[in-house]
């Protein structure tokens, strides 16, 4: 069986274990193999200090790869942050989005490997065989594209800055305007992409965010055409619980974009593909039953289930209610 993932970072990352933890059941599928590609946003990816980072495909491969720092949902456990602290001491910039010590070395290999001529879906694949992550990482893009937030500028016109300076240094706080995707328009979907939505059995939304995780590899050209288009059933897990992001603060994002934060107004955000969206059925918590009723209720296939990711055997049962709600 071919599950296709859209991922974000902490979220998708934590779904995506917890798939695995439950295809690799002795009683799941009855013998039948399963392959698990996740196609993961590299909008959040950006330049700091001369190297390349790319905080979703890393947080993916350290997730599944047993090494995250659990406590925080990204970086690596057992992190240090000596080069952090002193290159502060040089008043370079960059003080606000630290780089410890382990994930540097991920980022300086990213970066060699990259000035050497390889694309990043070849150095993703690279920096994999030494976590073995259990799934197929595949950027969305080989090019660059970098999700940047137009704010309130400081003379009354607009602003326009990173989204991770946004999101990590300024805590969303200085209201978006609208999120612009920049390098968009000469990028293409990377190596693999469009194949693992095609030629999957099933595909997935995790609870990521809908707006600048998997919007953003949505707005890739072709991804959209390829969901429409795949045989496969789409499946997404709400993001949003009793009214409110389970994670970081997608709400921000969502008011930028006009959407109130529901999980019925996400679903409608995505739209059934029966009316030109993305999903055939959509999961959410039982504190959403009413939500689920009201999207039934207008031929929504909704399903009804615990969704908070406590723990991976949690999270497997989550995949599981999933994958039941499409495949039976």
């Amino acid at each position: 069986m071919k599950v296709t993932v859209l991922s974000g970072g902490v979220g998708g990352a934590r779904f995506t274990r917890g798939l695995l933890a439950h295809l690799r059941m002795p009683d799941v599928g009855r013998g039948r193999p399963s392959e698990v590609t996740v196609i993961a946003n590299t909008g959040d990816d950006l330049w700091l200090h001369g190297v390349r980072v790319c905080p979703d495909l890393d947080t993916l491969m350290y997730t599944l790869g047993g090494v995250v720092h659990e406590e925080q949902g990204w970086g690596r456990r057992g992190e240090s942050s000596h080069m952090a602290a002193d290159l502060a001491g040089y008043d370079v910039g960059g003080d606000w989005f630290t780089l410890g010590d382990l994930d540097l070395a991920t980022h300086l290999a990213r970066t060699q490997l990259l000035r050497e001529g390889l694309p990043l879906s070849q150095v993703t694949e690279r920096l994999c065989r030494r976590w073995q992550p259990g799934a197929h990482l595949l950027p969305m893009s080989d090019q660059e594209v970098e999700t940047h937030v137009v704010v309130d500028g400081p003379d009354g016109g607009e602003q326009l800055m990173h989204f991770e300076e946004w999101w990590v240094r300024h805590r969303a706080a200085p209201a978006a305007r609208r999120f612009v995707q920049v390098g968009l328009d000469t990028a293409s979907a990377g190596p693999g992409v469009l194949a693992a939505v095609l030629d999957a059995d099933v595909v997935i939304l995790p609870p990521s965010n809908p707006v600048v995780s998997v919007g953003t590899i949505l707005a890739v050209p072709g991804v959209r055409a390829a969901l429409e288009a795949t045989t496969a059933p789409v499946v997404g897990i709400s993001p949003i619980v009793g009214g409110a992001a389970v994670r970081g603060m997608a709400d921000q994002c969502l008011r930028a974009i006009g959407v109130e934060t529901s999980a019925a107004a996400v679903a409608r955000h995505y739209g059934r593909r029966a009316e030109g969206g993305v999903l055939d059925a959509w999961l959410v918590d039982t504190v959403d039953a009413g939500a689920a009723a009201e999207l039934a209720a207008d031929g929504w296939r909704v399903g009804v289930a615990p969704t908070l990711m406590t723990d991976v055997p949690a999270t497997a049962r989550i995949a599981a209610a999933a994958l039941a709600l499409v495949l039976g």
